[in-house]
Formats: C-alpha cells, sequence, structure tokens
C-alpha cells in the first residue's frame, strides 16, 4: 500500500486540499495521512473544522510576528521527523505558500516524491506576488507531479523544461471545495439559518437588505503601506458615493499591516462594516450574496466567478490570466482612482455588470480532486 502526506499549513492551502484529503478517506490504495505546519492557527483550525479533518501531525508553528525566516526554518527543522516516522512514498502540497516550498525542500532532502497541487502558475515577476511567486516556482523545480489547474498553467511548466507526462490538467480544487460546501448549505436549511442568524447577531449584518452588498478582502504582503492606503481610501469614496444604495463589508485580516489602514480609514463609516475574518462557509455564503467582490486573494479570483460574481483584483499581475482573459476578473491594482472607476462601472452599468458575470468560469467544473487522484493511481 503506497502512502502519501498530504501537508499544508494556511486557510487557503486547507480549503483546496480538503476535497482530495475528503476523497483519500476512503481509497483503499493508498494510506494517507495530514500534517499541517498551522503557518496560520485561527483561520486554519477554521477549516479543519468545517471539512470534518482530523491531522495526523501538527507542527504548529504560528507564532507572534513570525517572519518568512520563522516559517521556513521551522517547516524545516519540524516535518524530518514526521517524514522519518511516516516514511511517505509521496508528498503532496498545494499553491505558493511558505509551507509549501519548505515542506517541498524538505521532501526533496529525503529524496521522496512531491506532487505539486495548482502547479505552473506564473507572473514572471519573482516579487509580485512576493514571496509567493518564487514560492511556486521553487517548488516547481523539486516536484515530480504537477497538477496543473489549467492549460495555460500546463504551458508554463512546459516552457520551463518540465516532462509533459509528469503534468496533468486538472481544474482547481477550490472548485471542489466551493461545490462541496453550497451543497452543504443548500440541503441543511438548519445552518444556512444559523448563518444567517450569525451574521447579523455577530457582526449587524443583514442580508435581506436590497442593497447592493461589495465584498472585500486583502492580505498581500506588495500591499502593505501605500498600497493599502490607497485601496482604503477608495472604498471610503464609494462608500460616500453610494451611502444608500451600498453596504462594504470587508472580512478584514488579523495582520496589523491591514488592520491599522483599514480602522484607521474606513472604521466610522455608517455603511462599511469591519468584520473578522470569517469561517469559510460562512465567508461562501456571504459570497453568494454579494453583488461583487473587490480583493488581492488568489483563490477568490477562481471562487467568486464560479457563484456568478464579478471580481476586481487590487493587484498589478496575477498568476491566473485565464480569469482575466474569461472576463470574470479585472486588474485594478492599488490605484484609487481605478478601484472607484470600475467599481462604479459595475454599479451603474448593468450591461459591464452582466458581461463580466455571466463569463465562464475557466476553473473547471469540480471534479479536479477526482483527477489527481486517478492519475495517482496510474503513477504510484
Amino acid at each position: 500500500m503506497k502512502k502519501i502526506l498530504i501537508v499544508f499549513g494556511t486557510r487557503p492551502e486547507a480549503i483546496k486540499m480538503a476535497p482530495i484529503a475528503k476523497k483519500l478517506e476512503s481509497e483503499k490504495k493508498f494510506k494517507t495521512k495530514i500534517c499541517v505546519t498551522a503557518q496560520h492557527r485561527q483561520m486554519l483550525d477554521q477549516v479543519l473544522d468545517i471539512f470534518d479533518i482530523k491531522p495526523d501531525y501538527d507542527l504548529n508553528l504560528m507564532k507572534e510576528n513570525q517572519s518568512l525566516y520563522d516559517i521556513t526554518c521551522g517547516v524545516l527543522n519540524s516535518i524530518k521527523d514526521v517524514y522519518d516516522y511516516f516514511a511517505p512514498d509521496i508528498v503532496l502540497v498545494h499553491g505558493d505558500t511558505t509551507t509549501t516550498f519548505a515542506a517541498s525542500l524538505a521532501a526533496f532532502y529525503k529524496k521522496i516524491k512531491i506532487g505539486h497541487v495548482e502547479a505552473g502558475l506564473r507572473t514572471g515577476n519573482l516579487y509580485a506576488p512576493w514571496p509567493e511567486e518564487a514560492n511556486r516556482a521553487l517548488t516547481g523545480i523539486l516536484t515530480n507531479y504537477h497538477f496543473a489547474p489549467t492549460e495555460t498553467a500546463r504551458q508554463n511548466l512546459l516552457k520551463e523544461g518540465k516532462e509533459d507526462k509528469n503534468i496533468i490538467v486538472t481544474g482547481n480544487t477550490v472548485i471542489d471545495a466551493l461545490y462541496y460546501i453550497v451543497n452543504k448549505i443548500n440541503s441543511q436549511k438548519e445552518l444556512e439559518k444559523k448563518i444567517i442568524d450569525d451574521l447579523f447577531n455577530k457582526y449587524n449584518l443583514n442580508l435581506t437588505t436590497d442593497k447592493k452588498i461589495i465584498l472585500v478582502t486583502g492580505h498581500r504582503r506588495e500591499n502593505f503601506g501605500d498600497g493599502f492606503i490607497n485601496i482604503c481610501e477608495a472604498l471610503k469614496e464609494l462608500a460616500e458615493r453610494y451611502s444608500d444604495s451600498c453596504e462594504i463589508i470587508y472580512p478584514a485580516h488579523l495582520n496589523p499591516n491591514v488592520q491599522k489602514p483599514v480602522n484607521n480609514i474606513l472604521r466610522n463609516i455608517k455603511n462599511v462594516h469591519i468584520i473578522e475574518p470569517l469561517r469559510y462557509e460562512i465567508f461562501v455564503y456571504l459570497m453568494s450574496k454579494s453583488y461583487l467582490v473587490i480583493t488581492d486573494s488568489g483563490g477568490i479570483q477562481e471562487e467568486a466567478p464560479g457563484l456568478g460574481k464579478p471580481v476586481l483584483v487590487m493587484r498589478e499581475v496575477t498568476e491566473r490570466p485565464e480569469a482575466v482573459l474569461a472576463g470574470t476578473v479585472k486588474l485594478v491594482g492599488t490605484d484609487k482612482v481605478k478601484i472607484f472607476n470600475e467599481t462604479k462601472k459595475l454599479i451603474e452599468n448593468s450591461l459591464e455588470y452582466e458581461k463580466m458575470s455571466k463569463a465562464i468560469n475557466p476553473y473547471g467544473e469540480g471534479k479536479a480532486s477526482d483527477r489527481i487522484i486517478d492519475f495517482l493511481k496510474k503513477r504510484l
């Protein structure tokens, strides 16, 4: 029986690896274990709870004001013992985090095969996004099997000299996770009621309003400082311009570099709701009820179009050009004038809105996990 170790450490990784982990639970050909680094502790635990995943190994590395040096060294030093004890035939990592790169490097040192989920995403600029672009490129060098979400990602890998036989286009597992949660909410009316009650009682959010809901997320390191100030000033202008017709909901990342400008600029505006990061199923529900999404996230560029929501991306470049080409996503950077004008266009121009909301999502139909597991059955 071949042994698979799934490694992840952040909330986005957990969301995207959960569908694979759940499907591998019932696979008799593999012995599967899960190792979390807890690069993000609180937000990671929320996802584990939602998908009912119990890690076999928990490195519990998160500490206050941790640096990239801390995370990298912590993963390398701690995961070695897990590899020695479990002796996996392959380690599955995801995407572009420091956990991903460090776990891959540690696996390489042990000559353990590596499978990279969401492989091949590239901007071509090592500093945008930073450090994610370097993490995924470096992981790609060490990887044995590349699970590319799109044909564009596959082409990126081929250009870098990766062997075609070791690449498979799968779609993105985030769509698997998204549909899993949507189906769960739709089939459990008591869960939907609890979500609505939580949003109202905890955050004073009334989703029965006729107002358009603009959902905002932001956390990218390259936007710290002036970037976040510009973002918040654009949101302030939008809130004032559409005070009677729009509600802006901002689940603000816990990083102080995000919290400070968000609270300084947006805290006392009546139609701006600054709330804590939400559990994934609550966030998905809120996204489904939103009019549009403004974000610098990677995963939301894939998820929101799956729900028919236009996305304005507060980044200069994206490793997900498929969404831009498909018309589901538009880049606005951290230029406050551009953020304001593009949002205004979607609020006031119904044709522009329909064009984005009805564009076809290029990230698949929710079968990525099945394709990955089928590939592993043939190759391991």
